[in-house]
């Protein structure tokens, strides 16, 4: 059971994340998700209900005994390191303005995780995914509404959140479209003749009114289309291609990436466009690209 104040403080910190860091709504849920799981676990470590006060109290130890009770039931050094940062990101705060010591949270390192490289597809699979998802559904409008969304993920690198939040103002799409990404980021985003052409030809078939207002991509009721038919729409094509479960809408934005630092893109540049905070996470693309010269280079070199 968690206290009245702890509760309160909690739904005072979530608000301060929107706040002031332009926290996502599915990120506040994710936070609070994994707060509340970490609060669960001391009440029954200790066996007393959790408030201001002993949450004050946690040690060293307790913080090992979660992060054992956390893998032990299968959580990824990932989610659990997601977990640990939004645990101290609570702590931070709170100790802050209760003027208790944090340093036994803050000081927990988080487990060591192997780095994870994107999984691109090749141009040529690319390609294919797009032939095939337009070929997957029976009704035309929906068929092109999938192949516009995977067009703008492939050919603009945006993320499917981002194609999704596109409304009818936007239509024509224009040559640059200004997007929103990540923390309330804006970027400007060339958009290829091709993906104008995906959504223009999407747009004729729609049966819903293209109200400025209203979501560009729209679900067979109408309604704001959802990321699952798009995922669904991919699933369906790899599947068709023999292509690897890696190969999903993500995917495309991250082809979209290694495509243009193949064709020897600046790195900056494609910081940009993809809207990435850090040019650290921008690099994983080089080791991507190195990676297939070995590739490259193993299967072509002449060696004895």
């Amino acid at each position: 059971m968690i206290s009245p104040a702890l509760t309160d403080a909690m739904g005072r910190w979530l608000d301060h994340e929107r706040a002031l860091n332009a926290a996502a709504q599915n990120t506040l849920t994710a936070y609070q998700g994994d707060v509340l799981g970490f609060l669960a676990f001391m009440q029954t470590h200790h066996a007393e209900a959790q408030g201001l006060g002993p949450i004050a109290r946690v040690t060293v130890s307790d913080m090992r005994a979660w992060m054992a009770h956390e893998r032990a039931r299968g959580l990824s050094a990932r989610s659990l390191a997601r977990a640990l940062s939004a645990v101290k990101s609570f702590y931070r705060w709170l100790s802050a303005r209760e003027g208790f010591e944090p340093t036994a949270v803050l000081s927990t390192r988080a487990p060591r995780m192997k780095a994870r490289l994107p999984r691109p597809l090749d141009e040529d699979a690319a390609a294919r995914v797009l032939e095939a998802v337009e070929l997957q559904s029976r009704e035309p409008w929906v068929a092109a509404r999938d192949t516009a969304v995977v067009t703008l993920l492939w050919g603009c690198g945006l993320r499917i959140s981002e194609a999704l939040s596109l409304t009818g103002a936007q239509v024509p799409l224009p040559e640059t479209l200004r997007i929103t990404g990540k923390g309330g980021k804006e970027r400007l985003v060339p958009v290829l003749p091709v993906a104008r052409k995906a959504v223009s030809d999407y747009v004729k078939l729609c049966p819903h009114p293209m109200d400025a207002a209203l979501p560009l991509f729209r679900g067979v009721r109408g309604g704001a289309l959802g990321p699952r038919p798009i995922q669904k729409a991919m699933e369906m094509a790899r599947a068709q291609l023999g292509l690897p479960s890696t190969a999903t809408p993500h995917a495309m934005r991250h082809s979209f990436a290694t495509h243009l630092l193949s064709a020897g893109g600046d790195l900056r540049a494609i910081q940009e466009l993809l809207g990435h905070a850090s040019l650290s996470t921008t690099q994983t693309y080089t080791a991507v690209d190195a990676a297939r010269l070995m590739e490259i280079y193993d299967r072509a070199h002449p060696r004895p």
